[in-house]
């Protein structure tokens, strides 16, 4: 497997890179899983790929100077600031269930689960109910590609498939502001349904986050 070291980037970088990373694993015929952990600067909004933005404030945004973007994968909207995101690229053939979209999931997210093990963090998949459709905040919305630590989600997780390999990425919450959160997404954030890594163990700092998942 190759690994791609942590390092900031703005959001269209990031996706770029994500894109890249997927197009020349296709060109090539690659057989090597790529694994990459990146961050944001400045913070970011990622839009899932056919979410409609009328919810955003633009206005808002940039007096935060906070960024826009729109991801490969779908889903709901993310607020990428002080989180960690990972990125996954391989061909179906590289994982034993790769054409299976919820198997694939659980088998890249063990590499998640195995490794904040290491920091005395049990994470489990979220249940693949209760999902809130009226909800644009990604992380307000629970399915089976959630990790989630005492039943709070944690790392929230989304794919893209294209000609027989598939990019998965996804968000390690380290901290949130929910007050900036919900002025964002104009909506309550239930912070019963979510959790950080600072909430579960404040003496876990960033970098011990980033180094316990080198591969």
């Amino acid at each position: 497997m190759k690994f791609v070291p942590y390092k900031v980037y703005t959001g269209k970088e990031n996706m770029q890179i994500d894109s890249d990373i997927l197009e020349n694993a296709i060109k090539n015929n690659s057989k090597e899983p790529v694994f990459r952990l990146y961050g944001w600067s400045p913070a970011c909004v990622s839009l899932g790929r056919n979410q409609k933005d009328n919810f955003i404030d633009y206005k808002f945004l940039k007096s935060k100077n906070i960024d826009v973007v729109r991801r490969l994968t779908g889903g709901r909207a993310l607020l990428h600031d002080n989180e960690l995101t990972y990125s996954f690229v391989c061909p179906f053939e590289a994982l034993k269930n790769g054409d299976n979209v919820t198997e694939s999931y659980k088998e890249i997210s063990q590499i998640l689960i195995d490794k904040l093990a290491n920091l005395g963090i049990e994470l489990s998949f979220g249940g693949s109910s209760g999902v809130h459709t009226k909800f644009d905040y990604c992380m307000l919305i629970s399915t089976g590609a959630d990790l989630t630590y005492c039943g709070k989600k944690l790392i929230g997780s989304a794919q893209f498939r294209k000609d027989g390999y598939i990019l998965q990425h996804g968000s390690i919450l380290y901290d949130y502001n929910r007050t900036l959160l919900e002025e964002i997404f104009k909506e309550e954030v239930d912070t019963s349904s979510i959790t950080s890594i600072r909430e579960i163990n404040p003496s876990i700092t960033f970098e011990d986050v980033v180094n316990t998942l080198i591969l």
